[in-house]
């Protein structure tokens, strides 16, 4: 299927195709801020977060990771897109996704770490955002699920150092990676750390869900603004 967009347009039309779940996660984003200011068995229960970070360190990360990339994504799926009816097609996504969202977080947390000496925002956002996304991580996220679209085919990985792959996907997608992280970065990176790593992790789950959605518009298998668009997410 030939389909024309414009990376504006194609964000936009993401966020609109998965606004229920979106929603569910900008609430429950704004609820923690008051409460952890406000309760203390809010404020002990993400102090708690933030040491076991500390003390568990990257396994923390992966299986954090894996419950905001992978799992947390697959429920919303299930509940909205499938009317709370699992199938085996989601132990196949989870196949997927549990190994890719586990070995993200892993870079993402040896990069920040590798940026710890930086104490100016905008140095670290603009490292990330216009070095690390444009270089690895666009790439990166659009290949390994166009590669589950296409049956596990070695055709991505050729396509993947083209120059029309990367105006026609990689461009739109970092497009909705600037719109989503950047603001997201700037308010996460000025919290405590003990709201940091939540917030993060919520925020991780609202990008799959765009994420999955522009990579199947990308290989043809939903319609512009399908209503489930999610449903067509599966390994074949």
């Amino acid at each position: 299927m030939q389909t024309k967009w414009t990376p504006l347009a194609l964000g936009w039309e993401a966020a609109r195709a998965n606004a229920l779940p979106a929603l569910i996660i900008q609430a429950f984003m704004l609820a923690l801020l008051p409460a952890y200011y406000t309760s203390d068995t809010a404020f002990s229960a993400l102090s708690q977060f933030a040491e076991l970070k500390r003390t568990h360190g990257v396994l923390f990360v992966i299986a954090a990771s894996v419950a905001a990339g992978a799992l947390i994504p697959e429920l919303f799926l299930v509940l909205f897109f499938q009317r709370g009816r699992p199938s085996l097609r989601n132990l196949r996504n989870l196949a997927f996704t549990v190994p890719v969202w586990g070995f993200d977080g892993t870079l993402v947390d040896l990069f920040d770490a590798a940026e710890g000496h930086t104490s100016w925002l905008a140095a670290k956002i603009c490292v990330d955002q216009f070095g690390y996304n444009p270089l690895f991580a666009a790439p990166f996220g659009v290949l390994t699920y166009e590669w589950k679209n296409s049956g596990i085919s070695l055709q991505p990985i050729r396509d993947l150092f083209t120059w029309k792959h990367y105006r026609d996907k990689i461009i739109p997608t970092l497009f909705a990676t600037w719109a989503v992280w950047i603001p997201l970065m700037a308010i996460i990176y000025s919290l405590p750390l003990a709201l940091q790593f939540p917030l993060f992790g919520l925020a991780l789950t609202f990008w799959v869900l765009l994420l999955t959605y522009m990579t199947n518009r990308f290989a043809g298998k939903i319609q512009a603004d399908a209503p489930l668009a999610l449903a067509t997410a599966e390994v074949k």
